[in-house]
């Protein structure tokens, strides 16, 4: 049995391997895990740079797009949040929309995601975007064939628009393999913080694991332009995949420091006639 096993674990390798070849990733072996603290470290210092390109955007009123694509699993919602963890809301926003509604089912396909689009000051990321049509509607029956086809004939032009507008648009790939998807999957069905993410629609694009890559391969050959091309990021180590995604975002825009005064706290005013009121207080329990 462990002679089975072996040689089973031997043939997902040499397939994951293949794989990666093909989809243009070296069959190396994997750089050692970054330790927490190389891994704060590293992200630190990003995240002072994302904070230098907010402060850049907002200034300049440049206007940036952010798409995420990827299968589930592959860790678009660790990128995220990596991304936004010390950056203010009002400048870098997450659109993630909901199933459309019926009327928004008879509009245009990409109708409803213009108008989350970035004005300026700002920087808009799309978890998940216009591409849905090119992926789990296209693979889940959810438009047909010639609705696809369609879509993947038009997006180009729609998006050199948006470029033309002044809009600064990046599109990331997370590309897992499929044993770390297994992997990431499995760990969800008993941790009930992950449960949630275990949509039957989830299950269903696990199990079309082709499928998937068939939509993805037509995406990359219609969608992967001169002015909106598909970068692509292998996340089976989601720490570095996190920093080789932001460091990438960061050298695709050209941000500069801003000039702004060193801040220095003002003098807090003193009040000696003031006498702290007393009333009922509803505390919260100080359980730890």
């Amino acid at each position: 049995m462990a002679h089975k096993q072996k040689k089973k674990h031997k043939k997902n390798d040499q397939k994951g391997a293949i794989a990666a070849v093909a989809f243009g990733h070296e069959a190396a072996s994997p750089p050692a895990p970054l330790s927490r603290k190389e891994y704060e470290a590293e992200l630190k210092h990003l995240h002072a740079e994302l904070v230098k390109l907010q402060l850049w955007v907002k200034h300049t009123g440049a206007k940036i797009c952010i798409v995420f694509e990827g299968r589930d699993g592959a860790g678009k919602g660790g990128v995220i949040k990596a991304i936004l963890e010390r950056v203010s809301p009002r400048i870098f926003r997450v659109v993630a929309l909901p199933p459309p509604t019926d009327r928004e089912k008879s509009q245009m396909f990409i109708q409803r995601y213009v108008p989350h689009l970035p004005a300026g000051g700002e920087i808009t990321i799309f978890d998940r975007s216009w591409y849905n049509r090119a992926g789990v509607d296209r693979v889940m029956g959810f438009c047909t064939e010639e609705q696809s086809k369609k879509f993947l004939e038009s997006v180009p032009y729609v998006e050199q628009s948006i470029v033309e507008s002044g809009v600064l648009l990046l599109k990331y790939w997370l590309e897992v393999s499929e044993e770390e998807q297994t992997r990431r999957m499995e760990s969800r069905i008993d941790d009930p913080r992950k449960i949630w993410k275990l949509s039957p629609m989830d299950l269903e694009s696990y199990a079309r694991w082709y499928d998937y890559s068939r939509a993805r391969d037509a995406m990359f050959e219609a969608s992967d332009t001169m002015w909106a091309p598909w970068f692509v990021a292998f996340s089976d180590d989601k720490k570095r995949a996190r920093l080789n995604i932001i460091s990438h975002l960061l050298s695709r825009i050209p941000y500069e420091d801003v000039p702004r005064e060193k801040v220095k706290l003002p003098k807090r005013q003193k009040d000696p006639t003031y006498v702290e009121a007393d009333y009922a207080r509803h505390r919260v329990p100080e359980r730890f």
